[in-house]
């Protein structure tokens, strides 16, 4: 980490060719604030909150892929901030400002307390809607063609390769390719809480129908029914082309495989799997004029 100083910025100018990195610099030179340029050499253990950020920022921005970076220490790094209409604050600090506040007339609106920011505050994805964007936080990566619903969210270090409709969760850690579906409140398994260290990654042209999840990984092509969670231990009978059952296992077997149907026998309860045949397509008119 180096203070960006005017010694520096100087220093700076003299090797920048890019005429959209001399803008920046310039309006740096500008700012009022501390200024500090971070420079890693190496991708490891996030240290200081400026490394942070980088990292939320290249992967926002789409340089990195989720998973592709080391995010070890990055709770310890970033402080938990109160992120309001006047720009972020020390939560110490937020009394005493609303209140001077409304001693002027003003209001002073705090969308979060939280240490990381909306995304859009930051980065603006090209080719993307985000319909509310409290629900996609900094570092989250979105590829072009994605829309998030109101009721869709997306982690950090997490996102879609685009086109996607996400009107589900895609937690931390999670990927998923292009042509796939979330469905209303759809849910994927993270490995933030709850023990769970296995990394989720959704194939192409996939559906989970809404209120459905899955904890493993689905490959190409794959559709969960309304309603359904698949977890790595559920048990799973799996059926052939006439509908006998030729087999029982934990889903966990099935782990990233592709062209699979999970359904529940409507009498039984009895979580079953086939051969999908009908694999989903997005509403292309949705995705193209993002």
């Amino acid at each position: 980490l180096f203070p960006l100083d005017e010694a520096a910025r100087a220093a700076l100018s003299t090797c920048i060719e890019q005429p959209e990195q001399l803008a920046l610099l310039k309006a740096l030179q500008n700012s009022q604030k501390p200024c500090v340029l971070t420079w890693l050499k190496t991708d490891g253990p996030i240290t200081s909150t400026p490394a942070a950020y980088l990292k939320l920022h290249l992967l926002s921005h789409g340089l990195t892929r989720p998973n592709s970076l080391n995010l070890d220490g990055i709770y310890a790094a970033l402080p938990n901030i109160a992120w309001t209409s006047e720009g972020p604050m020390a939560i110490s600090a937020l009394p005493d400002a609303m209140l001077l506040a409304r001693v002027e007339g003003r209001h002073l609106e705090v969308t979060s307390l939280d240490k990381f920011p909306k995304l859009t505050n930051y980065v603006v994805p090209d080719g993307v809607r985000i319909a509310d964007s409290a629900r996609v936080r900094l570092g989250a990566y979105l590829g072009a063609g994605t829309t998030v619903m109101h009721e869709g969210f997306v982690n950090f270090n997490a996102g879609t390769e685009g086109p996607n409709m996400v009107e589900g969760r895609i937690s931390q850690g999670v990927f998923v390719a292009k042509g796939t579906d979330l469905g209303g409140s759809a849910s994927t398994a993270g490995t933030l809480s709850g023990g769970g260290n296995h990394v989720i990654t959704i194939g192409e042209d996939c559906l989970i129908s809404a209120n459905a999840g899955t904890g493993i990984s689905l490959g190409d092509r794959c559709t969960i029914e309304a309603g359904l969670y698949i977890t790595p231990g559920t048990q799973v009978s799996l059926l052939d082309e006439h509908g006998e059952t030729v087999k029982r296992l934990k889903a966990r077997e099935l782990n990233g495989q592709s062209d699979l149907l999970f359904i529940r026998h409507s009498q039984t309860g009895v979580v079953q799997c086939r051969t999908n045949r009908q694999a989903i397509a997005l509403n292309a008119q949705l995705h193209q004029h993002n």
